[in-house]
Order: structure tokens, then sequence, then C-alpha cells
């Protein structure tokens, strides 16, 4: 069993867990069996070292962003597939999918173009030249980028555990972060969705601006007792937001990405409050179509 057939196991856990979001996420579930069925053999690892990841690190650099990932673009084929049929799914219009489609069979639209730079999904020319929504390019980053990336960094991935990176931004691919841990013993873990990574960050800092003012950080949770332990962690400075969950209070809750996609509740309670975030969620996309 892969990591995605796991993930796609836990996703079904997490619908009997709230079985009225099974109809509204039900794109989610394509997108991971196509994760679920893709395969890692023509992905050669990124084979640096514990020193030569750290002197990256210590530049404050991701690792992205002194190299170029080789991704055979027929690798990625079924997975952009299954990212354009979710985007059509909550409305994007069929047209604008039609004109990416049609742009990466012919070679304009390549990998490299949704890779993470600057804190965004994809570059800004290739959201312009397909005129798809920055939500819409950046959950086709994360959809069709995920496994690969993942296949990619695997070898480099175990030398962050240990603190070696203090920065909001994904160590690995450069990605902002789509989901906070709060784990067993009290710290904050930021999520990547990009590339599967994960890092230890300062819970007393907000991950995209780096306000560090108490009065400014601020936290909205569900008033139903039953969603004890999830949050939305958001900052009044720049208004950005992540979904958290404490899991000394949910030990059984899923990984980082499942419990993101499964909870647009809380999504709903940030955007209501004014809140933005660069990784989409489902609620972000139909609003956006």
């Amino acid at each position: 069993m892969n990591d995605y057939t796991r993930l796609l196991e836990e996703w079904g856990d997490l619908l009997e867990r709230r079985p009225t979001f099974r109809g509204p996420l039900a794109p989610y579930g394509d997108i991971l069996e196509a994760w679920a069925r893709w395969s890692a053999d023509a992905i050669v690892p990124l084979a640096w070292s514990r020193d030569e990841c750290r002197a990256r690190w210590q530049r404050g650099l991701p690792l992205l962003a002194e190299m170029s990932p080789a991704i055979p673009t027929r690798t990625m084929e079924d997975l952009v597939g299954a990212a354009l049929d979710f985007l059509a799914a909550v409305g994007t219009d069929p047209e604008l999918l039609g004109g990416v489609a049609a742009a990466w069979d012919r070679g304009d639209l390549a990998p490299a173009g949704l890779l993470p730079c600057k804190g965004r999904l994809g570059s800004v020319s290739v959201q312009e030249t397909l005129k798809l929504s920055q939500e819409g390019l950046g959950f086709l980053a994360v959809a069709s980028l995920r496994p690969p990336l993942d296949a990619y960094f695997a070898q480099c991935r175990p030398h962050v555990a240990d603190g070696a990176w203090n920065l909001s931004v994904c160590p690995l691919c450069g990605a902002p972060p789509g989901f906070a841990d709060l784990t067993e013993d009290g710290r904050c873990r930021l999520a990547c969705h990009v590339c599967a990574s994960a890092w230890i960050f300062s819970r007393m800092c907000c991950p995209f601006c780096g306000n560090r003012r108490a009065n400014d950080l601020v936290r909205l949770a569900p008033e139903d007792p039953a969603e004890e332990g999830y949050a939305v962690e958001a900052c009044k400075q720049c208004s950005g937001y992540v979904k958290a969950v404490d899991r000394r209070l949910r030990w059984n809750a899923g990984s980082a990405l499942i419990e993101d996609w499964g909870s647009p509740h809380l999504d709903l309670i940030a955007r209501r409050s004014g809140y933005w975030r660069p990784i989409p969620s489902i609620v972000e996309l139909a609003g956006a179509a």
C-alpha cells in the first residue's frame, strides 16, 4: 500500500465522520484516486546530503530555489486531467479549462510553470496566459505536482526533521503552508500540500507576514462542541489564515491534507471574518469560478 492509497482510506474515514460533506466534497476523492494510481518510477529523487540541504537553508533558501526538478510531462497527464475535472466540477469556465488542456497538450504549459515561486503557486506569466484565477492555478499546481514532488524530495525530507528550517515557506519547494498541526508536545508543525513536507514553526508568529504582535494573532473556533480541537489561526495584520488541529485533543485526526480538504466549514468561518489563504480550498475555488 502506498502513501496515497492510505490517504484515500483516510478520506473515506473522514467522510464517515462528516457524512453531510460527502456530496459537496466528492471531487476531492477523484484527485486522491488519481494520486493513488500514479507511479513514481520515472522520478529520480534529489540526492542532496544533509550538509548540502543545510547549506541552502542557512541562507534562507528552499531547495527548489537552486535547482529545477526533472519531472517528465508524460508522468503528469493523469494528474493534470484529474485536476481539470475537479475545477470543472466546482464551476470553472469550461472554455478556460479547454484552453489549459490545449496548452498542456501543445507543451506551452509545462510542470515548471506550476512550481511555487515567491510565496505563490504557479508563475504570474502562466496565470496571465491561461487566464485562470489565482485560486484555479494554485489548485492545479497542488493537484498535479504533489505526487511527483513528494517522490522527488523523498531523500531530502528527513533532513528537515530536527528544526533546520524556521521560515514560513516550505523548506523543500517554497510553497506557502497549507495546514497547521499542534503536536503532542504543543509545538506548531506546518504542512506543505505541494510536496508533502512539514516543519516546526513558532506558534507566536504569523506564517504569512511574520507578525509577532499577540493582539493581532486571533483564533477562530467552531461553536459545535463536536468540533473541539479544530480552529482557524488568523492574522489581523495581513488577514491571512491557516486551519489547525490540536492533536492532543484529536488523536484520531487524519493527515494534514485530509483534515484541510475535509473542513470547508472552517474556511467559511474564516472567509466570513474577512480572512484569506494562499492554498485554495473548495470554498475559494467555488467562489472564484
